[in-house]
């Protein structure tokens, strides 16, 4: 089966607990160290089979096969990826039930990674997240107070949520660039500087 790797945990003797987010489930896997055994990281894609365990209740992690991405040699683009990745294991860890949206979702964004500004697609498939989580918030309202948001006095707080300068006591955001996200979930509108500020809210938490 395929998956993409969450989270690693280091434990004795160099072993690994490690989370795999693949169609339809969130698997916690042991691996042991071994010299034969090929390296692993967050973030990567791989191919991979599960041995129960009757003796720790977890399941092992064997004959790893790395599925590589074109960019995988550029360390700025990895290193926004893991970041990225990193966010979906916070957020599904206590799931129960998944469906394959959300391995969909990073297997799409690992595929457009290295076309264009990675934070985009990453802001982009946030937003398609909200969407299917019934948490985007579309309505001109603030969050805060919930009165409405004038053209000019708009910003963002964590998960998106709009809400007044005023309220937030932030700087206010390009509204026409925000209703082309929400709305078509496209970044087309929004500057780079836009970008970095969405980014960064988005790494407070999916």
């Amino acid at each position: 089966m395929e998956g993409y790797i969450i989270n690693l945990n280091k434990v004795k003797d160099e072993d690994l607990i490690v989370t795999i987010l693949s169609k339809g489930s969130l698997q916690t896997l042991y691996r042991f160290y071994g010299a034969r055994h090929g390296v692993i990281n967050v973030g990567f894609k791989i191919d991979y089979e599960l041995e129960p365990s009757a003796k720790s209740g977890i399941a092992r992690l064997k004959d790893v096969i790395h599925i590589g991405f074109k960019w995988i040699n550029d360390y700025k683009l990895l290193r926004l990826w893991q970041d990225f990745t990193l966010l979906f294991f916070k957020h599904l860890k206590d799931a129960e039930e998944l469906g394959d949206f959300y391995f969909e979702l990073l297997d799409k964004a690992s595929q457009d990674w290295n076309k264009q500004n990675p934070k985009r697609i990453a802001i982009e498939a946030y937003v398609k997240l909200l969407e299917h989580e019934g948490r985007l918030h579309k309505e001109n309202l603030c969050f805060l107070c919930s009165l409405a948001i004038n053209a000019d006095d708009m910003t963002l707080l964590r998960a998106f949520l709009p809400a007044h300068t005023n309220c937030a006591r932030t700087p206010n955001i390009n509204t026409k660039g925000i209703q082309e996200l929400f709305e078509n979930a496209s970044t087309l509108f929004l500057n780079d500087e836009e970008i970095d500020r969405l980014w960064n809210l988005l790494l407070e938490g999916l």
